[in-house]
């Protein structure tokens, strides 16, 4: 908790209620000050001397303020966006509980995300025509330790850098770990008078660098180009594009911190069992290829992975979470906002979750247009495309009238709409929504006439992983449900139908659940399922010899989703010798129907009984049958002396 809120108006140009903000966070506010970063920036100075936790109610200075730390040689303080987000709005009287709201937000302490350092020393491989390439790397070479893989005939008169020629097979890796496979290589060979000689062509070469200058204008040698670090493409026909890219590159060197945005836990994971594929959503929706097949469940390259969340969002088991910021910390945030406005007088406050893009348009608006309404309480994250179903319900369920995701040029939209779908399924057609635009003065049109409904009345806390916190949320949202809610194909959530006619209760299914879903019964041939569980991966559905399953996309509310139910029983079948229950009964008499009297290992009574027996008596009995199949050949005589000489002719 902050120690102080330093309060100001900005020039007397937004409203603050410092004793509403003081009483509904339960935080220390300063009085208002009017020009806290210029005439009164000694009053900062003396807090930031005196006391710690300072958080100054400016972001737009920032840097003023970071400055004043560092000369005083005190901590930063922390920064809290008031103005653009609330108090520059028609409705800025009016925005008192938002102000409480996000101050109150800023308080809370956010978890650090897990980073991993990343080394470059400076090797970089230029690609393309030598007519661009070569002086590029001339003006490189100073800084970077630089390599050119001419894709033409052209010759260097430069020995500054290395040059190559031959053809990208392909490239793999991120910054700091490159990895190229080249054909038809040909090295540079400097010794002699004239122009250089090249060496012969090989194919296969491996070659590794730290950053990658793609200068080819062709078709990109890695997927989402824009979102791999340490690869860097440009137009070869565009001056201004190819210098950009330069002082780029040169700013790639040293060490860098490499978040680690996604967790996995691989005995969640319902990639695949026994070589049969059942789930594959996130291989599916990454956009930089960072996810791949490995064994019986998935790993994501770090390096690759760029963070957008998308896998996160559609995994139905959670064995992948998104660590930036985890999901409890997002819910802290949500449920803080929420309770804190209606603490300070709000009623209905609608949610808009945005991104850095976003927060652009929310400060041009608020400068130049109509800023936020009032009860418009906007949320910043790093990305937005990994906001899934489980958060939009979550907002509801926290009290939100609306919950809106903006979506930024650059957004990942394909696992939003999708997303989008299923909470519609479930939390119903109002309240949820997308906005795709990129004009503040449309964005703020859109907002303040939208129709709000009525929020949630009694709003509650989900908690747990991100399926416990969409089954809290959809009881809540729908609290006389009486029938499972019916969604759409491809749901994460569901129930299995089995043609009890069809399913011979061999339970190759039981044994391939990843989740548990599915049971048997030890003590008698029968199928269990506990709806809660299952995944809707269909590994069940693929491996049944029979085709006797069928998935059910919906979502049960009720209790006997948590218990077990039985979806097929039979009765055993009884031993003919001991009467030991084993197997199914309707199964043996099939077999003895198929088998006895017409095939050659089955031919006579006998041998059909077996059969009907359990395993320790069909053991016996086959022990004990003139046609043993354990008996082996007999145990030869043992050869005397007397037996030698008695085979003497002479003797």
């Amino acid at each position: 908790m902050a120690a102080k809120l330093l309060l100001c108006d900005c020039a007397g140009t937004q409203a603050l209620n410092s004793e509403l903000i003081s009483s509904t966070c339960g935080l220390e506010c300063s009085k208002v000050h009017t020009a806290l970063c210029t005439r009164e920036i000694r009053a900062a100075a003396e807090f930031m001397q005196h006391e710690d936790g300072i958080v100054i109610a400016c972001q737009q200075e920032a840097s003023v303020f970071s400055e004043l730390a560092d000369e005083l040689g005190v901590n930063h303080p922390g920064f809290v966006d008031l103005r653009d987000r609330a108090g520059w709005s028609e409705e800025g009287q009016d925005a008192s509980p938002k102000i409480a709201a996000l101050a109150a937000e800023a308080m809370l302490p956010q978890p650090v995300t897990p980073s991993v350092d990343v080394v470059s020393e400076g090797t970089c491989c230029i690609i393309g025509s030598g007519d661009v390439t070569f002086d590029l790397a001339q003006r490189l070479s100073a800084v970077l330790a630089v390599t050119v893989l001419t894709t033409d005939d052209a010759e260097p008169m430069s020995r500054d850098y290395d040059v190559v020629r031959g053809q990208i097979k392909s490239l793999s890796g991120a910054l700091g770990g490159f990895r190229l496979r080249i054909d038809n290589l040909q090295q540079l060979e400097p010794g002699g008078r004239g122009g250089f000689g090249w060496s012969g062509s090989r194919d296969g070469a491996v070659s590794r660098c730290d950053i990658v200058l793609d200068l080819t204008g062709g078709t990109p040698l890695v997927t989402a180009p824009d979102k791999r670090e340490g690869y860097l493409r440009a137009d070869p026909r565009d001056a201004v594009a190819i210098a950009a890219l330069a002082f780029d590159a040169a700013q790639l060197v040293g060490t860098f911190e490499k978040p680690l945005y996604v967790r996995v836990e691989e005995t969640l994971c319902a990639h695949s069992r026994a070589e049969q594929v059942g789930c594959s959503n996130c291989l599916d929706i990454c956009p930089t290829g960072a996810i791949t097949p490995a064994g019986e469940h998935v790993e994501i390259d770090p390096m690759i992975c760029a963070g957008c969340g998308e896998c996160a969002a559609l995994c139905p088991s959670t064995a992948i979470t998104y660590e930036d910021p985890p999901v409890s910390a997002l819910l802290s945030r949500m449920h803080i906002l929420a309770r804190t406005y209606r603490r300070a007088g709000g009623q209905a406050p609608r949610l808009l979750v945005h991104d850095g893009h976003g927060a652009q348009m929310i400060r041009m608006a608020a400068r130049f247009g109509r800023g936020l309404p009032a009860d418009v309480i906007p949320l910043e994250l790093g990305v937005v495309s990994g906001f899934g179903h489980a958060e939009m319900l979550a907002g509801l369920a926290h009290g939100f009238a609306r919950v809106d995701v903006l979506m930024s040029p650059k957004t990942e939209r394909d696992a939003l709409e999708r997303e989008l779908i299923l909470a519609h399924a479930i939390g119903g057609q109002e309240g949820l929504g997308l906005i795709d635009e990129a004009d503040p003065d449309a964005l703020t049109e859109l907002l303040y006439t939208q129709n709000v409904p009525a929020p949630l009345q009694d709003a509650v806390l989900p908690l747990g992983n991100r399926r416990q916190i969409s089954r809290l949320a959809a009881q809540a949202l729908n609290p006389e449900a009486a029938e499972p809610l019916t969604l759409p194909e491809n749901a994460p959530y569901g129930a299995i139908a089995v043609d009890t006619d069809a399913c011979t209760l061999c339970l190759s299914c039981v044994s391939l659940c990843p989740s548990g879903a599915l049971i048997d019964n030890p003590d008698m041939p029968q199928l269990n399922f506990q709806e809660d569980a299952c995944l809707q991966c269909g590994l069940c559905r693929t491996i049944c010899p029979e085709n006797a399953i069928t998935l059910v996309p919906q979502l049960n509310l009720s209790d006997d989703a948590l218990s077990q139910k039985v979806l097929n029983e039979e009765e055993p079948f009884a031993c003919v010798e001991c009467g030991a229950l084993f197997g199914v009964k309707s199964t043996v008499e099939r077999i003895m129907e198929k088998l006895s009297g017409t095939h050659p290992r089955f031919a006579t009574t006998e041998q059909a009984r077996m059969i009907q027996m359990c395993d320790d008596c069909r053991v016996q009995a086959q022990f004990h049958s003139q046609d043993n199949p354990f008996t082996s050949n007999p145990k030869p005589k043992v050869v005397t002396t007397d037996d030698y000489f008695g085979k003497r002719r002479d003797h």
